[in-house]
């Protein structure tokens, strides 16, 4: 197993997961199943895996579920605190909220709690430290972005800004929804409602966003189609959620 990564995990699961609840009823999004275990838990393995130990749940929709399956953490060799929204915050609320939770920690890690990237933590966080960003962001290149924005990057890896979905099936790097972020960026969320990728990360490039991108495998469950793809791979999801930090570095040189 590998050695403790110092930095907490903040996992935003609180969504109401509305386009797939033909699919998935009467169950927050993060506890779909994908084979025998839920995709929060790959999530969860990915973690502990390489190296975090200490993880808040941004929770909000069926939070008493997740709570249920997770606990305290110590099943986990974690420590495991629920930040629970009483209405929805969207991804940038749920960041805000749970500021109190985080013990002024300088830097911590998100994650979004419907999407699995194959990436080692352990880089994302060392380009965080050595670029001395306010936010690293992992992102992915994909055959056909047409489910998603887009992220343009200059030379020196720095974010410059993000294009719409277009309903092109062209190429592109997306938001892989990873990300490292120092802990001044509390002085940019406002309380209540908001969204990170709309109206936080358009407003803050010129304090400085980085690109980590990743060529390994990426998924998000938000549709009932993607969902489907998930369960036909989750062999492949759960080896690399298995993996220790450094591992999936070496797995994609």
């Amino acid at each position: 197993m590998s050695t403790t990564l110092e930095i907490p995990a903040l996992l935003l699961v609180g969504g109401m997961g509305t386009r797939l609840r033909s699919v998935l009823k009467s169950r927050p999004k993060p506890l779909a199943a994908v084979g025998t275990k839920s995709f929060l838990s790959l999530l969860v393995r990915q973690l502990r895996n390489q190296g975090i130990r200490r993880v808040v749940m941004c929770s909000g929709y069926l939070s008493e579920q997740i709570e249920s399956e997770f606990g305290d953490g110590r099943d986990w060799d974690m420590e495991i605190q629920y930040s629970r929204e009483t209405q929805p915050l969207g991804t940038g609320g749920a960041v805000k909220f749970a500021e109190r939770l985080l013990n002024e920690a300088p830097e911590f890690l998100a994650m979004n709690g419907d999407s699995f990237v194959e990436l080692d933590l352990g880089q994302l966080v060392q380009v965080h430290r050595e670029e001395k960003s306010l936010v690293t962001m992992a992102v992915v290149p994909v055959d056909n972005a047409v489910r998603y924005g887009t992220v343009k990057i200059d030379s020196n890896r720095r974010v410059i800004g993000f294009t719409e979905k277009t309903g092109s099936d062209a190429p592109g790097l997306i938001n892989a929804g990873v990300y490292v972020f120092g802990r001044s960026i509390f002085e940019h969320i406002p309380s209540g409602a908001s969204s990170l990728e709309r109206d936080i990360f358009p407003t803050i490039l010129h304090l400085g966003v980085v690109a980590f991108e990743q060529p390994g495998m990426f998924i998000d469950i938000g549709t009932p189609e993607d969902y489907a793809r998930a369960q036909a791979i989750c062999d492949r999801l759960s080896a690399a959620a298995s993996r220790a930090r450094g591992d999936a570095a070496r797995r994609n040189d």
